[in-house]
């Protein structure tokens, strides 16, 4: 784990090591003023030597501004290699997620990667900027102070060496008992991240059923949950103020009360003494220091093990060795293909599914909720990976492609729509970073979206909101269209994407592809079956089987399925009229 955040360090490994070496430097200059303060007093003070008072305090005041020249400098080193750290740890968890699969990232769920990538970081941030300052400063300072301290009197100084060891148990009862809680507390936030994103993305829905006392009953229970078990995590670690209090307050009351005696019997003078209670002040604040730091780092250990998680995640999808970076045509073949999202040949959603599409093919597939149309579909690009059988792709299997090139060739329109914050322009461009306007227009022509692009003020520099807020469903579809068709695929997906636009749009659309694009492979899931009819085949999908295949004259004489969702759709168009 920790050779693994510390290969973020990277470029901030300079920093990392001048901060400690700053630090030190500072605790020297600390640990040498009590003693020039006693030289000062036993000597100067007490002797009435002027000399030895203004050479004494002219070292002092230099000795304080190197304490603050090093103390300034510790502290912007490691303000600079935390966050750079922190930078680096952040864009090395962001990029590994970028090269997830589906799968790996159903795995951690949405909200888990938003709190691990956030919340996380800063907490690791947090430990790091401690480590290599505070954790440097506090054992030096502890470990010289009490050389100093039995320098100038032995027998005072055995008093510490009782009360370090009582603190290190009440530390590690406190360690023990707390890194559990913070555990299931980091848990929960992602639970509770994952009740606002939700919220907030079905904000709509929730309004118009009324059903915001049920949110918030949601939203007060994950929030309970963090509060009891910060409480209880807190109610632990708030032994230690008290505890490293008691041990400060007895060691300063031991000092003062001995050396009171000691100074009346000789062994001991007014300056060694000062110079005791400042060292006394100083190894016990770096006990306070030190504790500090344990405390910090049982929360940063649970936020390190969830961030080393993410990076340690290996993607079931990888390219292969020698991959194929060509993709010959748009041929699609499914040999024997059973697909399970959890891997589990028991727990297939897609069965035994064989299947060949020729290249330049229009192919419609229609199924009832649950029928394994989608995932079908997802296997081609291998945004998953067939459980048993094999996909080929131009007569290659897709898992022998290089995962861009394989990509690159299928366009696909997700079911649920994506526009991204920017203007429409920028939103085509995901398709080609290098299109042209001749081309974006073109596309937009195709997917049927230039005439609302043109009604808009802007035009193609329309700024479209989060989500694409601030257009219509149907408008949305035919912007991810346009989008997909600017890629020139060998094979195009639809799935479901024309769902919101009217049926004449949508013929418009189909009429344009056969047209425009009849070399590519058009693959096209819907719930109209006028939408497929002119299809070259039809695909008839139940419970994850291919129920039937042929064209719409053959399906509606030899599957009671098709025959079924025709009717009912043309009884219920002759009802309304």
């Amino acid at each position: 784990m920790i050779k693994k955040l510390l290969s973020c360090v990277g470029e901030y490994k300079k920093d990392s090591l001048l901060a400690p070496l700053a630090v030190a430097m500072e605790v020297v200059m600390e640990v040498l003023i009590p003693l020039m303060m006693a030289h000062l007093l036993d000597f100067g003070i007490e002797a009435g030597d002027m000399r030895v008072i203004l050479r004494t305090g002219a070292v002092l005041v230099a000795a304080c501004m190197c304490s603050l020249f090093f103390g300034i400098s510790s502290g912007r080193y490691a303000a600079r290699a935390s966050a750079g750290f922190a930078k680096n740890l952040r864009r090395a968890m962001y990029y590994q997620v970028q090269d997830f699969s589906f799968s790996n990232i159903d795995k951690f769920s949405t909200s888990s990667l938003v709190t691990r990538l956030t919340t996380d970081v800063s907490n690791i941030q947090n430990a790091y900027q401690m480590i290599i300052r505070i954790a440097v400063r506090a054992p030096l300072m502890l470990v010289f102070s009490l050389v100093m301290t039995f320098t100038i009197n032995g027998r005072l100084a055995i008093i510490f060496l009782a009360v370090v060891p009582l603190l290190a148990l009440g530390l590690y009862y406190i360690m023990t008992h707390a890194h559990p809680i913070f555990e299931r507390v980091f848990a929960t936030y992602d639970r509770l991240n994952n009740v606002v994103q939700e919220n907030l993305r079905g904000i709509r829905v929730v309004k118009s059923y009324v059903r915001e006392e049920h949110e918030k009953e949601k939203f007060e229970k994950v929030s309970g949950d963090i509060y009891r078990d910060f409480v209880k995590a807190e109610r632990l670690l708030a032994f230690n103020a008290p505890m490293m209090q008691t041990a400060v307050y007895s060691c300063m009351l031991l000092i003062s009360w001995l050396g009171a005696r000691f100074i009346t019997a000789g062994s001991l003078t007014t300056g060694e003494l000062t110079s005791l209670i400042t060292y006394t002040m100083q190894i016990l604040s770096s006990l306070m220091m030190l504790s500090m730091i344990f405390v910090m780092m049982t929360m940063a250990r649970t936020s390190a093990e969830r961030a080393v998680e993410i990076l340690s995640e290996e993607s079931d999808l990888v390219n292969p060795e020698d991959p194929v970076k060509e993709v010959k045509d748009g041929s699609i073949v499914f040999d024997h293909v059973n697909f399970s999202y959890a891997g589990d040949e028991e727990k297939l959603c897609l069965k035994d599914v064989t299947l060949r599409i020729e290249s330049g093919q229009t192919i419609g597939i229609l199924g009832g909720t649950g029928a394994a149309k989608t995932s079908l579909v997802q296997l081609i690009p291998r945004l998953y990976d067939a459980t048993g059988g094999r996909i080929l792709v131009g007569g290659v299997d897709v898992r022998r492609y290089d995962l861009e090139t394989l990509r690159n060739q299928v366009a696909m329109v997700l079911q649920k729509n994506v526009l991204f914050s920017g203007t429409i322009r920028e939103n085509l461009r995901w398709g080609n970073a290098f299109a042209s306007d001749e081309e974006l227009i073109h596309a937009c022509e195709l997917a049927c979206a230039d005439e609302f692009v043109a009604k808009f003020p802007d035009g193609y520099d329309t700024y479209i909101e989060e989500g694409g807020s601030n257009v219509s469903g149907g408008q949305k579809q035919r912007l991810c269209i346009a989008r997909a068709l600017l890629k020139k695929p060998k094979i195009l997906i639809l799935d479901d994407s024309t769902s919101a636009v009217d049926t004449g749009t949508d013929a418009r659309i189909r009429r344009a592809f056969r047209e425009e694009i009849p070399d590519t492979t058009k693959i096209i899931i819907a719930q109209r079956v006028a939408s497929v009819q002119e299809a070259d085949q039809i695909l008839v999908m139940d419970g994850g089987k291919l129920a039937a295949i042929g064209t719409h004259e053959e399906l509606l004489q030899a599957s009671h399925i098709y025959r079924e969702v025709f009717e009912s759709q043309t009884k219920g168009g002759e009802d309304h009229e």
